[in-house]
C-alpha cells in the first residue's frame, strides 16, 4: 500500500481502466478489485495534491452500475480496443500542456510492443509485469514519448549531456526503442 501512495505522490495523473474487473477463470471464480482500490486511493489522495485522476471504462454506462459513487464521473469510453485506448487518453489530457495526438500515441504503443518482445527475450521471461520486465517497458515507453511527442521533446532539451549536446536516449541495453522506420 506504501507503494501505491509513493506513486501517487510521485505523478502528477493516474489512469484508471475499470473495464478488467471480471470474474478470473480459476476456482474460486473471484473479481479482482485493485483497480477499483487504486482508484478510492487516488480518489482520497486528491483533495490536498495537484493529482488528477482519469477513470477508463470499456462500455458507456456501465460505471453507474458498478460503482455508482462516481456518478456526475464522466468516463473515458474506450471499446476495449488499443486504438480506443488511445483516443481515450488524448481526449483526457486534451486541457494539459502535453496534448499527444492519437498517432502520436500509437508511434509510442508500436514502440513499447516491440521493446516487449525484446524484453521478453532478453529476460528470458513469459510476464511483462515482473519488476524488472515492467521497468525495462516503464523506461522504453519514457524514451519513446520524449522522441515522438513535441512538447515533450522541448522538455528533453532542457536536460543536456557534459558536452552541451542533447544525448540520445537509449533503453538500459542500448538499443533505441523508436526505430526509424515507422517515423
Amino acid at each position: 500500500m506504501d507503494r501505491i501512495i509513493r506513486l501517487l505522490r510521485s505523478c502528477r495523473y493516474s489512469f484508471h481502466d475499470l473495464s478488467r474487473v471480471s470474474l478470473d477463470r480459476n476456482p474460486p471464480a473471484t473479481p479482482r478489485f485493485n483497480m477499483p482500490f487504486e482508484l478510492g486511493l487516488a480518489v482520497t489522495y486528491r483533495p490536498s495534491t495537484r493529482h488528477e485522476w482519469f477513470v477508463f471504462e470499456e462500455q458507456r454506462h456501465r460505471l453507474m452500475k458498478s460503482l455508482s459513487d462516481l456518478n456526475g464521473t464522466d468516463p473515458h469510453i474506450h471499446d476495449g480496443k488499443p486504438e480506443g485506448v488511445l483516443r481515450a487518453l488524448a481526449n483526457a489530457l486534451v486541457r494539459r500542456r502535453h496534448r499527444p495526438t492519437v498517432a502520436e500515441l500509437s508511434a509510442v504503443y508500436r514502440d513499447v510492443r516491440r521493446s516487449a518482445t525484446t524484453v521478453r527475450r532478453d529476460l528470458r521471461t513469459r510476464s511483462l509485469f515482473e519488476a524488472r520486465s515492467f521497468d525495462e517497458l516503464v523506461v522504453a515507453g519514457r524514451i519513446s514519448a520524449e522522441k515522438r511527442i513535441p512538447s515533450l521533446r522541448r522538455r528533453r532539451q532542457g536536460r543536456r549531456s557534459g558536452k552541451g549536446t542533447v544525448s540520445s536516449p537509449r533503453c538500459r541495453d542500448g538499443s533505441d526503442p523508436c526505430r526509424d522506420s515507422d517515423r
